[in-house]
């Protein structure tokens, strides 16, 4: 998607890369403990706290990218980046509720006026969700967008240069398109 859009991007385990990267998307598919791992394992934990933490550069989580971006998860006993104030839980819906965990499918989102990534919405848009965990912020100011699945849950996060969206805007067509795009024009 990014090759599609004209965003010059480079896929990278190369801890250097990291370090001096102008801005940084943070994948995930899979479980939070095994991404965790991997990250420790290639020694790149202290690369992203460098661009991160250190350079303040724009980071997005992309769905277990997101999650990682918090202390902790409920699917695992590893901390996570700790980057921003919150856990990841795993959804519940009431016992009457007809709707499924893992929630996979498409959903509006509610932007909530926070962030950067939301700023120039206004229609409603639709991105494709595949997750069975969603993000618990500390501060609601944090959260930037929520869908509405049996309860609110928050589906996108932005606090200073770190940003995460549970869904995949690269399946999410023009609306992801978009959010990517916003993510690249960040300075």
């Amino acid at each position: 998607m990014l090759d599609y859009l004209g965003i010059d991007a480079k896929a990278t385990s190369n801890s250097d890369e990291i370090a001096n990267a102008e801005k940084l998307i943070l994948p995930g598919v899979g479980a939070f403990d095994k991404a965790m791992l991997t990250l420790n394992e290639r020694c790149l934990i202290n690369a992203l706290n460098t661009s991160i933490l250190d350079r303040r550069v724009p980071v997005l989580g992309v769905c277990l990218g997101m999650q990682l971006l918090t202390r902790s998860s409920e699917e695992g006993t590893l901390p996570g980046l700790g980057y921003i104030d919150a856990d990841t839980k795993r959804i519940n819906v009431s016992t009457n509720s007809k709707l499924k965990v893992p929630h996979i499918g498409w959903m509006e989102v509610a932007p909530t006026g926070n962030g950067q990534l939301f700023s120039q919405v206004q229609n409603v848009e639709r991105f494709y969700f595949d997750h069975s965990y969603h993000v618990v912020c500390d501060d609601v100011s944090s959260v930037s967008a929520t869908i509405s699945y049996d309860s609110e849950l928050c589906c996108a996060i932005a606090k200073d240069n770190i940003f995460g969206v549970q869904f995949h805007p690269e399946k999410s067509h023009r609306f992801g398109m978009r959010v990517l795009n916003s993510f690249e024009s960040l300075v």
